[in-house]
């Protein structure tokens, strides 16, 4: 249920996620907060997405990284009591994540989706930064290109994938990030099904290369120099989606 509170805060819901988990009950808390109501961009949010939509697709969203993830019970998830979601003034990149919150660049993300599509660029963002939100990544010790990689992945398996992806076999490095670290991710669960899931789960602690061992029963830079053998070793040419 939204509460309208003032021109800066459009809503809060409480959502209970029920699961089949032996927990029992999961509930996450989402607040969406309009900080520039008078920029052009949280007037377009306003006119084109909205409240209810976001709060919608938050809860959407949230219980589709869960599956995808697979992690059924509270036990396995990343708890987030409360999750913020800020359509702010940041002007340095189109969104970012901070401990629980998102924040939304009215200018670099809402104000320059093409007309029309304010709505799918919006939510494919949303699957990006969500998964920062719930993804694990070893206390801070896996590659911050992984992460940005496992982020778009989710975003691309949600099928709402709003930017142009890379060619497989693009890049210099396994964790360059977001399209091309992707893209490695998808071959790997090609050797191995829900290989990025499994991976995600066993960075709740600590990251390791070793991982890519114990799954695929291969070092990790065999795994890359396999993939890049397979697509032609494609050099990293090509412009990439950066958030």
């Amino acid at each position: 249920m939204a509460k309208f509170l003032d021109s800066r805060v459009f809503g809060i819901v409480l959502l209970s996620l029920m699961m089949s988990a032996p927990q029992g009950l999961f509930a996450v808390k989402y607040i969406v907060t309009n900080t520039v109501p008078n920029h052009p961009g949280g007037q377009r949010f306003n006119q084109e997405i909205g409240v209810p939509y976001t709060l919608q697709q938050m809860c959407f969203i949230n219980k589709f990284i869960w599956k995808l993830f697979d992690q059924p019970t509270d036990a396995q998830r990343k708890k987030v009591p409360v999750l913020n979601v800020y359509i702010s003034d940041i002007d340095d990149a189109m969104a970012e994540t901070s401990g629980d919150n998102i924040y939304v660049s009215a200018k670099l993300a809402i104000q320059s989706f093409p007309p029309g599509k304010a709505r799918i660029g919006f939510t494919s963002l949303m699957y990006h930064e969500m998964t920062h939100i719930f993804q694990w990544s070893g206390n801070g010790t896996a590659p911050g290109g992984l992460t940005e990689g496992i982020a778009d992945y989710v975003m691309v398996k949600s099928n709402i994938n709003y930017e142009t992806r890379p060619s497989p076999g693009v890049g210099e490095k396994w964790d360059e990030g977001y399209g091309v670290t992707e893209r490695f991710l998808e071959y790997c669960d090609s050797l191995r099904a829900g290989f990025t899931a499994k991976l995600n789960n066993k960075m709740r602690y600590v990251y390791r290369d070793d991982y890519f061992h114990e799954l695929l029963g291969k070092p990790l830079d065999k795994v890359w120099k396999e993939y890049k053998a397979k697509y032609g070793n494609i050099p990293a040419s090509e412009s990439l989606f950066r958030i």
